[in-house]
């Protein structure tokens, strides 16, 4: 599979570096003073200073859970999954929760563990845990 390129809107540079350079752990490429780009599970994110960052997101009902609409993030091994909710749950930094680590669709197609967060600009991030990747798209 070949990574994907996603830019989105950003406030402040440093307090991005941070977010997903400490606490995420996404290694950091390169940036100026308006943009940085970050490898995130293998994916190049590319944040950008914009004054409209952080606008409120909408909400999509999901397995009976409300979901910010847009969100992005990854879909990881279980094993990965657990050591990264594990972190959040962990740290003493503080965490923008929307929904803390929960399985959805359990026992069904499609089953996965998630959790959703917000970055210091707003943006809403989810993870989700397979622990058969093969499930992914299961209907």
């Amino acid at each position: 599979m070949t990574p994907f390129h996603l830019a989105f809107p950003i406030r402040d540079i440093e307090e991005t570096r941070h977010f997903y350079g400490n606490l995420l752990g996404c290694p950091m490429g390169r940036f100026t003073e308006s943009w940085i780009d970050f490898d995130l599970f293998g994916h190049q994110m590319s944040g950008h200073v914009r004054p409209d960052a952080g606008q409120a997101a909408e909400t999509g009902a999901v397995d009976g859970h409300s979901v910010p609409i847009p969100h992005f993030g990854a879909v990881l091994q279980m094993d990965d999954w657990k050591a990264l909710a594990e972190k959040l749950v962990s740290t003493d930094e503080k965490i923008d929760w929307i929904m803390k680590p929960t399985v959805r669709f359990e026992g069904q197609p499609g089953e996965q563990a998630t959790l959703f967060i917000r970055d210091p600009s707003g943006n809403a991030l989810e993870f989700k845990g397979f622990a058969d990747l093969g499930q992914v798209f299961a209907s």
